[in-house]
C-alpha cells in the first residue's frame, strides 16, 4: 500500500540555495522513493496572507515552477499542481472552519506571537492581523485533508499546524461520519538530516536576513558573487583554519561526496586561503547547478509548457478532490436533488411520470471535454461520468453499462463506488446511490 505524501510550496519569493538544500532536493529525491504517492502544490492562497504584490506572487508561482520541475521533479510520477486550480480546497476550508473552535486558532502560534508584538507596542492587540493569519491553520488542514495524506513533512514550527489539523479532522469524523472516517489522521514527518544552510553572515540562510546565495537567478556569476560575499575569519593565507566553524565548509558538505568533503576539510587545516576556498566551493556548486539552470531558464522561457504541466496535475488532483467534495457536501447536508431521489427510492418511491424513464445525455463540458450524466425518471443527476477527449467513446461506454450484471462494473473504495470500463474509471459516485443507480441502468437495459 502506497503512504501518500503532501508538501506544500508557499509562492512569495524566488527560491535560493538554501531553499533546495532544505526542501527542494530532499522532497524530489523522496518522491522517487518506492512506495510513496507523492503531492506537491504551490501554496498560492496562503501567499495572499503576507504578500499583496500580484506582481511578486505571480512572478513567483513561475520561478517556483519551473525551479522544482529542473531540479528533477518528475510530473508523470507525482501529483504537482497549484493549490488555487483546486476550488473543492477552500469549499472543504469553509466546512472546516465550522467545525474548528475560535479557542483553537487563538493557540495558535503565529497568531500568538502577532499579538505579543503588538502588546510590546502598546497597541491594539489585533492591530494589522487579518483574518487569513488567524485562520491560516484551517486553511492547511483543507489542503493536508482534501487529498487524506498519510504523512507531511514539515519543520518543527509546524508541528502544531498538523496536530491541529488533526483535532480538526477528528471533530469532523465526529460530528459526521456516523460510523465511517472520512479523514485520516496525518502523521508529522521530521527530517532532521536535511541541510540548513548557512547564509552570508553565517545566520540561517533566509530571505528575511537578506543573506542568501540564488539558486538560479543571475548565472554562474551571481553565484560567484554571493559565495564572495560570506563572512569568515581573519586567518591568513598557510594558517590552518578551523573547518568545522567555517560556513564555507558546511556548504561545501552539503553538496559534496564525503570524500571530496575530507579532502577540502583537509585543504583548509592545510592552510588554504579563504578567497581559494571560496573559488573551490563556487566550482562545486556550479557542477551541480549548471544543467538544472539551463533546464530552468528553458522552462522559464516557455510559460505555456510551465501551465500546461500545472493543469495537467490539477486534473489529476480534481479526479480525486472532485468527488470527494461530493461526497462531503452529502455529509454535512448539502445535498444535490439526486439525494432527495435516492431517498424516496429507499422507502416508498413516488410514482414515475408516464412514458418517463432513466436516460443518459451527453454533453460538452467548460474545459471542452466530452461527458455524459444519468438522469433519472424524474429528471434528476444520479451520475457523472469523467472526462473523455473523444465524443464517440461515450457511446461505446454508456453501451457498456448497459450489458448486465452493472456490479461487474463496479469497485468501492473509502465510501465511494468507481465505475471502470476496458480498465479505465469512467465514473464514480457515493455509495449511498448505488441502488438507484444499479436501479437506473437496469431500466435502460430493458427498454
Amino acid at each position: 500500500m502506497n503512504t501518500r505524501v503532501l508538501t506544500g510550496i508557499t509562492t512569495s519569493g524566488t527560491p535560493h540555495l538554501g531553499n533546495y538544500a532544505g526542501a527542494i532536493r530532499p522532497s524530489i529525491q523522496a518522491s522517487k522513493l518506492p512506495g510513496v504517492d507523492a503531492f506537491y502544490f504551490m501554496a498560492d492562497y496562503h501567499a495572499l496572507i503576507k504578500c499583496d504584490d500580484p506582481q511578486r506572487i505571480a512572478r513567483s508561482r513561475l520561478e517556483i515552477a519551473a525551479t522544482w520541475l529542473a531540479a528533477g521533479l518528475d510530473p508523470d510520477k507525482v501529483t504537482f499542481y497549484r493549490q488555487s486550480d483546486i476550488p473543492e480546497i477552500p469549499e472543504l476550508c469553509w466546512m472546516l472552519t465550522c467545525v474548528t473552535a475560535k479557542g483553537l486558532m487563538n493557540r495558535a502560534h503565529a497568531y500568538k506571537a502577532s499579538v505579543d508584538q503588538n502588546v510590546a507596542r502598546q497597541v491594539d492587540p489585533d492591530d494589522g492581523i487579518n483574518m487569513g493569519l488567524f485562520s491560516y491553520p484551517i486553511l492547511m488542514a483543507a489542503d493536508i485533508l482534501m487529498f487524506n495524506a498519510n504523512k507531511v513533512p514539515v519543520g518543527r514550527d509546524q508541528i502544531q499546524h498538523l496536530e491541529m489539523t488533526r483535532d480538526i479532522a477528528q471533530r469532523f469524523n465526529h460530528l459526521y461520519g456516523q460510523g465511517t472516517d472520512f479523514f485520516v489522521l496525518p502523521e508529522v514527518q521530521i527530517d532532521d538530516d536535511v541541510a540548513t544552510l548557512p547564509g552570508l553572515d553565517g545566520r540561517k540562510m533566509s530571505k528575511s536576513y537578506d543573506n542568501t546565495i540564488p539558486l538560479f537567478e543571475g548565472g554562474a556569476k551571481a553565484l560567484r558573487s554571493a559565495v564572495k560575499r560570506i563572512v569568515t575569519d581573519s586567518r591568513e593565507p598557510g594558517e590552518a583554519k578551523d573547518a568545522e566553524g567555517s560556513h564555507l565548509y558546511t556548504i561545501y558538505r552539503a553538496f559534496a561526496t564525503p570524500a571530496e568533503s575530507a579532502a577540502f576539510r583537509q585543504r583548509l587545516e592545510a592552510g588554504l586561503a579563504w578567497g581559494e576556498a571560496k573559488d573551490v566551493l563556487s566550482e562545486r556548486i556550479e557542477r551541480d547547478l549548471a544543467p538544472m539552470r539551463e533546464q530552468y531558464s528553458s522552462l522559464i522561457a516557455q510559460p505555456d509548457r510551465i501551465e500546461d504541466i500545472l493543469q495537467a496535475g490539477a486534473a489529476k488532483a480534481r479526479s480525486l478532490s472532485q468527488p470527494f467534495i461530493a461526497r462531503l457536501r452529502e455529509a454535512v447536508g448539502l445535498r444535490t436533488v439526486v439525494s432527495s431521489a435516492a431517498s424516496k427510492h429507499a422507502g416508498a418511491a413516488e410514482p414515475k411520470a408516464a412514458g418517463k424513464r432513466a436516460r443518459f445525455v451527453s454533453f460538452r463540458d467548460e474545459a471542452g471535454k466530452f461527458r455524459f450524466r444519468l438522469l433519472s425518471a424524474e429528471g434528476a443527476e444520479l451520475l457523472l461520468s469523467e472526462a473523455f477527449d473523444n465524443p464517440k467513446e461515450i457511446g461505446a461506454v454508456t453501451k457498456a453499462l448497459q450489458d448486465p450484471p452493472f456490479t461487474s462494473l463496479v469497485t468501492e473504495e473509502n465510501g465511494m463506488v468507481l465505475v471502470s470500463v476496458s480498465g479505465a474509471t469512467v465514473a464514480r459516485f457515493p455509495s449511498s446511490r448505488f441502488a438507484c443507480i444499479q436501479d437506473a441502468i437496469g431500466e435502460l437495459g430493458q427498454a
